[in-house]
């Protein structure tokens, strides 16, 4: 059996950084930049609101199409070809969208570059997870998120410290300039990894797959759902909030996306260990309260007080419900791999995708900006409500062996 028990401090370091960049790359620079970028280009005219909310849509549409397309592709062999492949994609189409202010091309690059970042965050972190069960380090797979809290105040800076001297279409030139470097790094990075196309069993033959969708992960992929579809909702339209509650000069224009960004710093490594020492399904339930709480306040506490909590305590969480999720889905499923990984990604996407499109028809009927909040208020009581029909891993395959 391939089994390598043991690698250095060193190594460790290197492949979980390069998974931090690419998602760093596809998932800050590529996707969530758009949410500090969305108020000035609608300030600078290229876009209204409803316009902004279809755009975020078509970038979700084609997240939801590259996680399908990673579950179809999602071999070693699959991933060596295609991770590199869509880096290139974000960076050309994030160079593109510098160049226009047609809205059709708009949302047509915007839903490519959602497709890179679908397939790229799908197979990233699936890659490397295979790579430390190999190595016995599996506890260490929520690290490589820390890319995402970084990105997102590497994206904050990009946006707000060029913010005076940029306009319109040209405010994406530094967020396409920055990718350049980093997605080479990374890519050449990931693709020296040593890894078998797929894990043999102890008997030298291929393994065979479990069900994707049983009783154990039915639960599981409904709670991340809920999840996906409560979380995109303030992590898409939050500094649009203030922009519409608070004065023209309050530190929380631009401040609410940076409080987002450094409470998602620490996010991943306190999630990583919370699940370690305490469990991953418990430590879902308390992710899944604590995110609750900050959506909710952004709803009954209109104003800056609201605003700070909902990207306190929704920063500091949202990555932590990924790699609990992810990581309770593979102990549940060990044989699936990068093919659970890209149906749960999927899903997510899904939810993600109908959130903004949910909040352009609120805001098309007469609907303001805060109550379409509510709608991620109800998406994480549904989501956390089925955390408790989730079972513990080790309760359920003694379950099975029983049974057979």
């Amino acid at each position: 059996m391939y089994q390598q028990n043991s690698t250095t401090p060193k190594e460790l370091f290197g492949v979980l950084a390069a998974g931090a960049i690419v998602l760093l790359v596809v998932h800050t620079l590529g996707r969530f930049v758009y949410t500090p970028l969305l108020p000035y280009l609608i300030g600078d005219g290229q876009l209204t609101a409803p316009e902004g909310a279809a755009i975020a849509t078509w970038n979700y549409f084609g997240y939801l199409v590259g996680a399908m397309l990673a579950i179809r592709w999602h071999r070693v062999s699959h991933i060596r070809i295609l991770l590199p492949a869509f880096l290139v994609v974000h960076v050309l189409t994030t160079i593109f969208v510098t160049q226009t202010d047609n809205l059709t091309a708009i949302s047509t690059a915007r839903w490519l570059n959602g497709v890179a970042n679908g397939v790229v965050f799908v197979q990233a972190p699936a890659l490397i997870l295979e790579w430390l069960v190999l190595r016995n380090r599996s506890s260490m797979s929520g690290l490589v998120y820390i890319g995402v809290g970084l990105g997102l105040l590497l994206s904050s800076g990009l946006v707000t410290g060029t913010a005076d001297w940029l306009e319109g279409a040209e405010r994406w030139w530094p967020v396409a300039l920055a990718s350049i470097p980093l997605a080479i790094w990374g890519a050449y990075r990931l693709m020296k990894l040593e890894m078998p196309d797929q894990e043999p069993d102890k008997n030298g033959k291929s393994t065979t797959n479990t069900p994707l969708i049983d009783r154990a992960s039915i639960p599981l992929f409904l709670s991340y759902a809920g999840a996906g579809l409560g979380y995109i909702l303030p992590m898409t339209f939050l500094p649009l909030l203030a922009k519409l509650e608070l004065d023209a000069e309050h530190w929380l224009l631009d401040g609410a996306w940076l409080i987002v960004a450094l409470s998602t710093i620490p996010a991943a490594w306190v999630w990583n260990r919370l699940g370690s020492k305490m469990g991953d399904i418990p430590a879902l339930k308390l992710n899944f309260l604590i995110q609750l709480v900050g959506v909710v306040a952004a709803v009954v506490l209109p104003g800056a007080l609201g605003i700070l909590l909902c990207a306190a305590l929704v920063g500091g969480t949202f990555l932590g419900t990924v790699l609990l999720t992810q990581r309770i889905g593979r102990a549940l499923h060990p044989h699936q791999g990068p093919r659970l990984s890209a149906a749960m990604v999927a899903l997510y996407g899904f939810t993600q995708m109908v959130g903004p499109w949910l909040t352009k028809q609120w805001l098309d009927a007469g609907g303001s900006l805060v109550s379409a909040f509510g709608i991620g208020v109800g998406a994480l009581v549904f989501g956390l409500i089925f955390v408790f029909f989730v079972p513990r891993p080790a309760a359920w395959h003694a379950r099975t062996i029983q049974h057979d």
